[in-house]
């Protein structure tokens, strides 16, 4: 259908320029949800292409750790609401959508963009093709019309949907079902990018083709053509999609969710004794607040942690930084910790064989099992540290845990999907010493027990040390990467009045728990 001509209630066949592109046939016949292989035709692949280069350097397609709508933890974040601000590139792309999928689509007497991103290009793909919108609100208003659905809407007659990106397909079946109990007929959605995780076979189960410009992997390939993406982003988005390609989550989100439980509930239902007292003591406390106390020097040690110590949870230790660190200083802070209500973590990260852990855990110079409460642990040894640490703990006769390292918030860090993967197993075969995780993104959303460890938070405008550390903000953190224990270090450690930044701090992360669990 060309743009000057009227609307006749179904589009017609593009004209030149486009008028060579073939879409694969094949494809669509063995199945209507369209994962659309490129036209062969160089002058498509090319557009695709340059839209493609042209969303990452507006950032439209951002990588790092995302949680996205399904509840799945992700490497790259398509954000295409950034274009709103490129109209240039905004008509570019809704006339490739309209260009790619037109000849498919039997009939279409109207067009619906999913709110609210698919918006603005349903209505220039309608004044381009002089084909009537329809808009579905997100929620009925409580005055006016009350209408769900915006337009002249005439049963009967067909809806082509309009979306930016598909995932699951949640967002597209939304809107179906709103516009069919208007007695709309819905049988086709065009959008931008498949993500290659079940959305278009979700649709094709409630009669919906699926047109997808273009697949994740297929953007994915095109950056690294262009020298934006390396390998290693590339074989970390291919391990994702392995990992996630179907409609149901690696790390479920279910009906119990421990982002909006209680500690106190969450205290009651966890198998680790340490992660019990751990819970039980924050919400006594009312803090959430771990202070990573990596200094030079015994002294300062203590000196840290006699001020810090009213507001924090959890003191983080690094005794192989702390000069003259002895079994007295060990002592002392046992004391402090008795006496201001905290627990004590050694950020060991043991890494070795079994027997060599349950060395260096109980006995040598620092004898660690003897004074912290938690240690940390890599699980790439594999299950004989965690056998090793329960071993040591059970005849230590005291009740001890550990966090497993799942993920790390220095850049470019070397954990993979496969790791994070093999890690959150590990910790629900050894639920009596895991006590929980130290990651960036909600896993096992399911195990309320499991104590979520963040590290990598600071308050203010900086982001990053120059050295690969990157910070959030404590809001961030509690709520966006659902992190219970928040660990602070510099932020604190580094501030003229420690005790006076711990406060602002532990007053800004509970009243960030506060806020998610009452969401």
């Amino acid at each position: 259908m060309g743009g000057d001509n009227t609307h006749s209630g179904a589009p017609q066949p593009v004209q030149p320029s486009l008028a060579f592109l073939k879409l694969n046939k094949t494809a669509s016949k063995q199945s209507k949800s369209t994962y659309n292989v490129v036209s062969e035709t160089m002058a498509f692949k090319s557009q695709i292409s340059d839209v493609v280069n042209q969303l990452y350097d507006i950032g439209g397609l951002k990588f790092g750790d995302f949680v996205i709508k399904s509840g799945r933890r992700s490497p790259i974040y398509v954000d295409l609401r950034v274009i709103i601000s490129h109209p240039k590139l905004m008509n570019e792309i809704s006339k490739l959508m309209w260009d790619f999928a037109s000849s498919n689509i039997q009939k279409c007497d109207s067009l619906c963009g999913v709110p609210y991103t698919a918006l603005p290009i349903a209505t220039l793909i309608s004044a381009r093709q002089e084909i009537p919108m329809l808009i579905r609100r997100k929620e009925a208003k409580g005055y006016g019309t009350k209408k769900l659905i915006e337009g002249d809407i005439n049963a009967g007659e067909s809806c082509v949907i309009i979306e930016d990106v598909v995932t699951t397909g949640s967002s597209v079946l939304e809107t179906v079902a709103d516009l069919r109990k208007e007695g709309l007929v819905v049988t086709d959605a065009i959008v931008i990018v498949d993500r290659e995780q079940g959305g278009p076979k979700n649709l094709e189960k409630e009669g919906i083709n699926c047109h997808s410009v273009c697949t994740l992997m297929q953007m994915m390939d095109i950056l690294k053509a262009s020298g934006k993406v390396d390998d290693l982003m590339l074989e970390k988005v291919q391990a994702y999609l392995q990992d996630n390609n179907d409609s149901t989550p690696v790390y479920p989100v279910t009906k119990v969710n421990k982002r909006t439980i209680s500690f106190e509930t969450r205290a009651e239902k966890a198998p680790c004794e340490v992660s019990k007292n751990l819970l039980q003591l924050m919400a006594r406390k009312r803090s959430n607040l771990c202070v990573a106390a990596d200094v030079g020097s015994a002294s300062d040690l203590l000196e840290i942690a006699k001020q810090v110590g009213p507001y924090i949870c959890v003191l983080k230790t690094h005794a192989d930084v702390t000069a003259n660190f002895t079994q007295d200083v060990a002592d002392d802070l046992i004391l402090l910790a008795q006496q201001m209500d905290f627990m004590i973590l050694e950020d060991r990260k043991f890494a070795d064989i079994g027997n060599t852990v349950a060395k260096q855990y109980s006995g040598g110079y620092f004898d660690i099992s003897r004074w912290a409460d938690l240690v940390t642990v890599h699980s790439l040894p594999g299950e004989g540290v965690l056998q090793a640490i329960q071993g040591e703990s059970e005849k230590l006769g005291a009740p001890r845990g550990c966090f497993l390292l799942a993920e790390m918030s220095s850049e470019g860090n070397l954990i993979t999907m496969e790791y994070i993967k093999g890690t959150t197993q590990m910790a629900t075969k050894y639920p009596k010493i895991v006590a929980g995780l130290v990651c960036q993104s909600l896993l096992l959303a399911d195990q309320v027990g499991l104590v979520q460890l963040t590290p990598g938070v600071r308050r203010g405008e900086v982001k990053e040390d120059g050295l690969g550390q990157q910070w959030v903000t404590p809001e961030e953190a509690v709520i966006d990467k659902g992190g219970d224990v928040i660990v602070v270090g510099r932020g604190v450690t580094a501030a003229k009045n420690p005790a006076v930044e711990a406060k602002l701090y532990r007053d800004d992360l509970w009243a960030a728990y506060e806020k998610r669990i009452l969401a």
